[in-house]
């Protein structure tokens, strides 16, 4: 067999693999570890590569922004902060039809920029909003559908796990992906609205709803207490990235000491529930190490393989435009979407478009937007949709199914999927920040 043929042979495997259950490392790894051995005859060189991975993983310095920013959304979890801006943004928008749905994204959208993980939205926001939506008789549906929907946010909106992990796929910069990451993410969020307003005032029947009572109006300064932690934190850390003062390593560390302040002046942390949490961040940063590494030695193998450079050619003979590419790729990832999760889809899709992409002279900052928003469509998407499953796990109520989540969050990935195709339309959305 030619080394294209060993190639195309092996993301086969990865993929059956991991849909029989595999840990997705594991298969990764494992099958580009024998895929070079049987390419080069050679398991010096699988071991050499794989030990080139490690390194290349673990000490790379900006990997260090994993860990501070998966500690710093834990601990603002703890502290309560989702709670309170929800609170806020749900009497603001009271009075409107549809309004906790919307006070739902827009929370989510602020919570986001803090904890930058769509599970943890998912699951914070599944306790709050579908309760309160469902005291006020929306449809169930829409009410967890909003939920899914939003979640996504945390994925997009810096700082976010997926940006940083594709960073290290394309070896771009961390800030840079933060900051364009920033238009899109705000853009998701006012579309999630309108497609609010529009379904609230066109297919009622689905959205449900009553008139919400006037209860005890907050005062400016309880707001005030409420949004400014949260407000303080996004400052220190996406204000310090943009204008340059701090690192994302350093604007990370500085969130995550601000939000231990947080947590102990509200009582909301003991030494107990800080240890739980050093924990968690080391669990949860190990996985990321160990899906990096696997991910590096992937890339290995597709460039000795020349799939790469395989996939161009073809494209270039049959004379495929950019938008039969961006086609391509989209549908490719919405496809594997139904099977896998969005880390999997960026590590495995990703290495097979970036050469492309860069002949093309495409900014390959414009196309990991392109690529995390289409990934995480499959997390609204059946059957691996992974925010639907966490809404599903979080909610103790028997009425709502996890049919009832995936058929409430098909508007919300529809709304996606048209974001999707705007962002690719007009690059400037994503480049805006970066000048």
């Amino acid at each position: 067999m030619t080394p294209v043929e060993i190639g195309l042979i092996s993301i086969v495997a990865i993929i059956v693999l991991i849909y029989l259950g595999v840990y997705i490392p594991i298969a990764l790894g494992m099958v580009s570890f024998v895929a070079i051995w049987i390419m080069r005859d050679n398991i010096d060189l699988s071991f050499a590569l794989l030990k080139i991975a490690i390194g290349d993983s673990a000490m790379e310095y900006t990997f260090a922004t994993i860990p501070l920013f998966t500690f710093m959304g834990l601990i603002v979890s703890k502290a309560g902060l989702g709670a309170d801006i929800y609170s806020v943004m749900n009497q603001g928008f009271r009075r409107i039809t549809g309004g906790i749905g919307m006070a739902t994204v827009g929370a989510n959208a602020v919570f986001a920029a803090v904890t930058g993980s769509s599970i943890a939205s998912a699951s914070v926001f599944s306790k709050m909003s579908v309760p309160e939506m469902l005291k006020f008789d929306y449809n169930p549906r829409f009410a967890v559908g909003v939920v899914a929907g939003s979640s996504v946010l945390g994925m997009i909106i810096p700082p976010s796990a997926m940006l940083i992990i594709y960073s290290f796929v394309a070896e771009q910069s961390v800030g840079e992906m933060f900051l364009a990451g920033v238009v899109p993410g705000l853009l998701l969020a006012f579309a999630y609205v309108a497609a609010i307003w529009f379904m609230a005032r066109f297919t009622p029947g689905f959205v449900g709803g009553c008139e919400v009572e006037q209860t005890t109006m907050m005062g400016w300064g309880e707001i005030a207490v409420k949004i400014g932690p949260i407000s303080l934190l996004i400052v220190v850390v996406l204000g310090g990235i943009y204008t340059g003062w701090t690192t994302p390593v350093e604007a990370g560390a500085a969130g995550s000491l601000l939000g231990i302040i947080i947590a102990a002046l509200r009582r909301r942390i003991n030494w107990k529930s800080f240890w739980e949490t050093v924990i968690e961040t080391g669990h949860i940063t190990a996985a990321i190490l160990f899906l990096i590494t696997a991910a590096s030695m992937y890339a290995r193998m597709l460039g000795l393989a020349g799939l790469p450079n395989e996939l161009q050619a073809i494209l270039a003979d049959n004379e495929f435009s950019f938008f039969w590419i961006m086609v391509l790729l989209v549908v490719l990832m919405l496809f594997l979407g139904t099977i896998l999760d969005t880390a999997s889809i960026i590590l495995i899709v990703v290495p097979l478009f970036l050469p492309l992409i860069e002949t093309m002279g495409l900014s390959l900052v414009w196309f990991g937007i392109v690529a995390v928003v289409a990934a995480e469509i499959g997390l609204l998407t059946p059957p691996l949709g992974l925010s639907c499953f966490v809404i599903k796990a979080t909610l103790d109520d028997d009425r709502i199914t996890l049919k009832d989540v995936f058929l409430g969050a098909l508007p919300f990935a529809f709304v996606m999927l048209i974001v999707l195709v705007l962002l690719i339309r007009f690059p400037a959305l994503s480049l805006a920040i970066l000048g």
